[in-house]
């Protein structure tokens, strides 16, 4: 198959806005919670619809006190807590666009994002960040930025102040003064080559979408009453999506922005679904694995594991042997039963994005009677071009589009698509707009291929295909994410443009070492420098290497690598807040690793 396009399900009134969402759930005589947030004794306290509602146009009508216009943009800098969201619908109810912004940026990202988007105001999170902010406008004479709020200390409750004396017939015009054609908010892509692009997604981008994912996954994933926690960033387009998905649905939502306390959040929210991105399910898996190897019981865990995955492959072709069934059953009250009660007890769908979860991984959740539903999508498609569903589901793929989407495979293999995902466009660049775009359907830079039943397979991106010296093409990606899969390895880089072979540079995975480190006998406290060195870690990595090399050509296969001693992080610039690899910066910082790696003898 080359083209599938699946009509809308639902067509919504070209007057409606996404802010529509919060007067659908607040006009409910049951008043669902759309949100609970902890107190200060640490308990989730729901807050329902009508209460959202209230504090929005609160702190619209202070947003419009102080002079903020319809189409203005707002930004927005903070971490993944309740006030993101409430001052982005904020944003919205007074007729203005939002521009998140990653609360990690530094100085001259904040002043790239708010400069180029012309930005009227900004609210941050902390002192820290507006001293961020501060620091860009001061450098690059940002001087149409005209107010800074913070949502700690008092700059939220000034705002609600501020907005006593706006009417509530003001604020209506001004709420019902976007349409579905108008921007609703300008999003920066992460980076990873060239300056950040500011993409323009409009209230027709969220609503259409939203109101059709719903139509398709809203009895069994976010039905009215389910609930989910976030902890991905909410400047990123997935979590954003969610979130307004949820309220469009009527599911509620609780915060935690820091994943550290993930598990215990888990525990005490009880989410019914939750997102995430690959590399969370990779060490989910790979911390049991590791519990259970320190425990003495890794034996029983791998053979569970290989239980759940071959019980689900089982389920997928539509028949499951009696002995699987009842091995199955037994490892459900020993180990999966465990673990689902680890992520809460009550979570029974997870949607992963970002980039590919792995066949095995997938059939191990679902196995686990976890069904995760992997889709793609880009910041440029507000999200989710395509997404498996429950009645609809095939691991190893991304699924088929939402309705009102539509995909298809151009003649290099590049995925193209049109429909209710697709931006308006990029801000101020015309240009780049037109050469995304051909005959009406946007260019992905992802390569991939459609089943013969609609289900898209992701294969690489289009700019990250490695040629070698020899002519060879090789998709870095097939190899990246069987490696990276490894309880010791944390990050992978495959390399070899324009190189006579495949070579690969790896990373460890601090927080995994101790424990991984104590049941392969490495000394004890060992550091991440010592053990990139050490002949058992090498060791584990070249199987890692070789496990994944099985899987492709001689020519594609990895032929040597170097284990590098620091990680790349967000934070040491080798990671979009996105968790993308920045393959440049990566060759560029790495450059003597790589000379040494290609300067040695030609492996066999």
């Amino acid at each position: 198959m080359r083209e599938i396009s699946v009509p809308a399900k639902v067509v919504s009134p070209r007057t409606m806005n996404t802010t529509d969402f919060v007067l659908r759930q607040a006009r409910l005589a049951s008043n669902p919670a759309l949100f609970s947030r902890r107190n200060e004794d640490n308990v989730w306290v729901d807050i329902t619809a009508k209460e959202f509602h209230a504090d929005v146009c609160a702190l619209a009508k202070g947003l419009i006190a102080s002079g903020i216009e319809v189409g203005d943009r707002v930004g927005i800098m903070a971490r993944t807590r309740y006030e993101w969201t409430l001052v982005d619908f904020a944003i919205w109810f007074a007729g203005a666009v939002s521009v998140p912004i990653y609360e990690t940026s530094s100085p001259s990202q904040v002043a790239w994002n708010l400069g180029d988007s012309q930005a009227a105001a900004i609210i941050v999170e902390t002192p820290n960040h507006e001293n961020v902010v501060r620091q860009a406008a001061h450098a690059e004479g940002l001087d149409h930025l005209a107010n800074v709020w913070q949502m700690e200390g008092d700059g939220l409750d000034a705002l609600r102040e501020a907005g006593l004396d706006v009417a509530d017939d003001v604020l209506e015009v001004r709420r019902t003064s976007n349409g579905l054609d108008d921007v609703a908010t300008i999003i920066y892509t992460s980076g990873t080559t060239g300056r950040p692009k500011g993409c323009m997604l409009t209230h027709h981008n969220f609503v259409e979408l939203s109101e059709n994912a719903l139509a398709v996954l809203g009895t069994d994933v976010v039905p009215p009453g389910s609930q989910t926690i976030m902890f991905l960033p909410l400047a990123h387009v997935f979590a954003r999506y969610i979130s307004v998905l949820a309220i469009a649905g009527g599911a509620k939502v609780g915060h935690t922005p820091d994943i550290k306390h993930l598990l215990e959040d888990l525990q005490s929210f009880q989410p019914t679904f939750i997102l995430a991105v690959p590399r969370v399910f990779e060490k989910v898996y790979n911390s049991a694995a590791l519990k259970a190897e320190g425990d003495g019981k890794g034996k029983i865990f791998a053979a569970a594991a290989q239980t759940a995955i071959d019980f689900s492959r089982a389920g997928q072709d539509g028949r499951v042997p009696l002995v699987l069934k009842a091995r199955h059953a037994l490892f459900n009250k020993l180990v999966y039963g465990k673990l689902r009660a680890a992520m809460g007890g009550n979570v029974r769908h997870a949607v992963s994005g970002g980039g590919p979860l792995g066949e095995r991984l997938g059939h191990f959740f679902q196995g686990i009677g976890l069904q995760i539903l992997e889709g793609y999508g880009l910041t440029e498609t507000t999200a989710p071009i395509t997404v498996n569903r429950p009645e609809r589901i095939k691991i190893g793929t991304v699924g088929a589009p939402l309705p009102g989407n539509a995909v298809k495979i151009a003649d290099d293999g590049e995925i193209l698509t049109q429909g209710v995902c697709v931006m308006k466009g990029y801000f101020g660049r015309d240009d780049l707009t037109a050469e995304s775009f051909t005959d009406g359907w946007f260019r992905t830079g992802d390569i991939g291929e459609l089943d013969d039943q609609g289900f898209l397979k992701i294969t690489g991106r289009k700019k990250e295909i490695i040629v070698t010296a020899g002519g060879k093409n090789v998709v870095p990606a097939l190899l990246e994410d069987q490696i990276r899969a490894d309880a010791i390895v944390s990050q992978c880089l495959v390399i070899g443009d324009n190189r006579p072979f495949i070579a690969a540079l790896v990373t460890l995975d601090e927080d995994a070492l101790p424990q991984w480190g104590r049941h392969h006998k490495l000394p004890e406290g060992i550091m991440v420098a010592e053990a990139a060195k050490h002949p058992t870690v090498v060791a584990a990595v070249q199987a890692a290497i070789d496990k994944a090399n099985s899987s492709v050509s001689h020519a594609e296969a990895i032929k040597s690598f170097r284990i590098v001693a620091t990680d790349f992080t967000e934070g040491s610039g080798h990671l979009t807040p996105s968790m993308k690899v920045k393959r440049a910066q990566v060759l560029k910082d790495f450059d003597a690793v790589v000379e040494e790696i290609y300067s040695a003898k030609k492996p066999a």
